[in-house]
C-alpha cells in the first residue's frame, strides 16, 4: 500500500517559485483538472476521512481520466493518505464512471476546476511531483509537493518533501492542511 506523502503551501512569490521549479525540472506541464467528488447519501466517505474522486486532466498532449480512492489520513499533521488510483487515456471514461458509481450508491457531491503547472523534480533521492495550483473560486496560489512512500518510510518521505519546499523558498509557516474541497464549499455557501 503506497501513501501519498504530500504537503501543501500558500505561495506568496509565484514567479520566483516557478523560476526555481523550471531550473530543477526537465519539463513543465500545464494542465486543467476537472474534479468531481463522490459520497454516499449520508456523507459516510467524507465523515470517515475518505475521498472518492473522478478527475479529468486536460493538457496540450490530450486528456486522461483518473479514478482515485483515498483512505483516511495516516499522518494527522500532513494529511497524507494511502491512495489507490486507476488512469485511462479515455477522457470520456468519466461519464462511464459516473454511471458505475451511481449504481454502487454514491453520487457527485462537489465539482470544481483547478489550473495546474506540474513539474517532476528530485529531492533527497526521491522522485516528486510539484504542482503550482490555482482554483478560480479561491483566492491565492498553492504549491503541492508529493511523493509516494511505503508506510514504514512516510516520515523520511515527508522530510524529503519539506526539504524540497525549503529549496523552493517556501517557509514552514506557509504550510497548510486546508483542503480545496472545504474552501470551495465555503466560497459557495457565502455566495
Amino acid at each position: 500500500m503506497l501513501i501519498e506523502a504530500e504537503l501543501k503551501a500558500r505561495v506568496h512569490h509565484v514567479n520566483r517559485v516557478l523560476g526555481l521549479l523550471r531550473g530543477r525540472a526537465s519539463a513543465e506541464e500545464t494542465a486543467t483538472y476537472h474534479d468531481v467528488y463522490y459520497d454516499t447519501p449520508a456523507g459516510g466517505l467524507e465523515r470517515d476521512g475518505r475521498e472518492l474522486r473522478v478527475r479529468v486532466v486536460e493538457t496540450a498532449a490530450g486528456a486522461r481520466c483518473l479514478l482515485t480512492y483515498k483512505q483516511p489520513a495516516v499522518d494527522a499533521a500532513s494529511g497524507s493518505k494511502p491512495e489507490h488510483e486507476i488512469t485511462t487515456v479515455d477522457a470520456g471514461a468519466a461519464a462511464t464512471l459516473e454511471v458505475i458509481l451511481r449504481a454502487l450508491g454514491v453520487a457527485p457531491v462537489l465539482a470544481f476546476t483547478k489550473q495546474c503547472r506540474n513539474f517532476r523534480i528530485t529531492s533527497g533521492g526521491r522522485e516528486m511531483l510539484a504542482t503550482v495550483a490555482t482554483v478560480p473560486e479561491i483566492a491565492g496560489t498553492w504549491l503541492e509537493v508529493e511523493t509516494l512512500a511505503e508506510p514504514d518510510e512516510l516520515t523520511e518521505a515527508l522530510d524529503a518533501v519539506r526539504a524540497a519546499l525549503a529549496e523552493l523558498d517556501i517557509a514552514e509557516a506557509d504550510l497548510t492542511g486546508a483542503l480545496y474541497t472545504d474552501a470551495v464549499r465555503a466560497t459557495r455557501n457565502n455566495a
